[in-house]
């Protein structure tokens, strides 16, 4: 099946929007399927790397985007260089690690993990667009719940949080440090919601 007419299509829909776009919307204007939609991307993606272009189509979940290739960076970054430039402390590297690992996780439960405030670093992350509200949480409060964005997925390079290295899982010593030797499961901090109901059922 020839998708010569719905590749053109895409690539001017890609190129005009500027940002990413969804399945859904490709699917409305063609009145294609979403698996059709997928073939046919994966074919330019196949084509532009054949002929090493200076393009690259991405898929973000299900958005796809048209970008530089980032093999050519060091000849499209004096373009922009005067650019502001987020500067991402260890702190919150951390912190956004942790809620790329663990999607709509609450504050307190970053600070749980971490053992320290992260008031600081999560409006930090906020502010560049690495982190977004998720929701709310249902315990007492309704503490907002944190997941990271597209931005932050393009920015590693990946398609979607399946693509996270998995994390080695660890033991404390006597010293309550951390042991990688003999390696067992880490358990994450329990939510409020789960120990109020533990209490209630103490009670």
């Amino acid at each position: 099946m020839e998708f010569s007419k719905e590749q053109a299509i895409i690539e001017a829909m890609l190129f005009a929007a500027g940002r990413e776009v969804n399945v859904k919307e490709f699917m409305n204007v063609l009145e294609l399927g979403a698996e059709d939609i997928d073939k046919i991307i994966l074919n330019m993606k196949t084509e532009y790397d054949a002929k090493n272009s200076g393009i690259e189509i991405i898929k973000v979940n299900d958005n796809y985007q048209l970008c530089t290739r980032k093999d050519y960076y060091e000849y499209i970054y004096p373009l922009f260089d005067n650019r502001a430039k987020p500067n991402i402390s260890n702190a919150a590297l951390e912190t956004l690690a942790i809620i790329a690992y663990n999607p709509n996780i609450t504050r307190s439960e970053i600070e749980a993990i971490r053992g320290v405030s992260a008031d600081g670093t999560v409006y930090k992350l906020l502010e560049f667009d690495l982190i977004e509200d998720s929701g709310k949480l249902d315990a007492p409060g309704r503490p907002t719940m944190y997941k990271v964005t597209n931005k932050f997925m393009k920015m590693f390079g990946i398609s979607s949080l399946e693509e996270l290295p998995d994390l080695p899982r660890y033991k404390l010593d006597e010293n309550e440090q951390i042991v990688i030797d003999d390696i067992i499961e880490a358990p994450m901090p329990e939510r409020e919601n789960e120990d109020i109901k533990e209490n209630e059922e103490n009670s």
